[in-house]
């Protein structure tokens, strides 16, 4: 079966969703999600259930849902490299200049 394009037009993604779709502080919730990502890996890979996550992150049961669901609005980038640490992980920040292609600076988080 032929498909038929319809005009739609594609565009190559920046690299952020947020950006992408124009909302507010993008760098920062792109920055939180991997965050996050990071943390619920940790987690799922300890088979930790919530309420146990929550005692070893001294927070909440509901906050450790809300985190486990990317609800991140009540998070702030410390806290949540914070959570890290208490998960037994290195939080390593490193500053560079930034390359020559114009652009703004940006934040990048990897996990290893």
């Amino acid at each position: 079966m032929a498909t038929k394009s319809i005009g739609k037009q594609v565009t190559r993604s920046s690299g952020n969703v947020f950006a992408d779709l124009q909302l507010p502080n993008a760098e920062e919730k792109l920055t939180k999600v991997r965050l996050a990502v990071a943390i619920n890996q940790i987690l799922e890979d300890q088979r930790l259930s919530q309420g146990v996550a929550a005692r070893r992150l001294n927070i909440n049961q509901p906050k450790i849902s809300a985190l486990s669901n990317y609800k991140l609005e009540g998070f702030s980038v410390e806290r949540l490299m914070n959570f890290l640490t208490a998960l037994d992980r290195d939080v390593e920040i490193v500053i560079r200049r930034k390359s020559r292609s114009g652009k703004a600076g940006r934040i990048l988080v990897t996990a290893a």
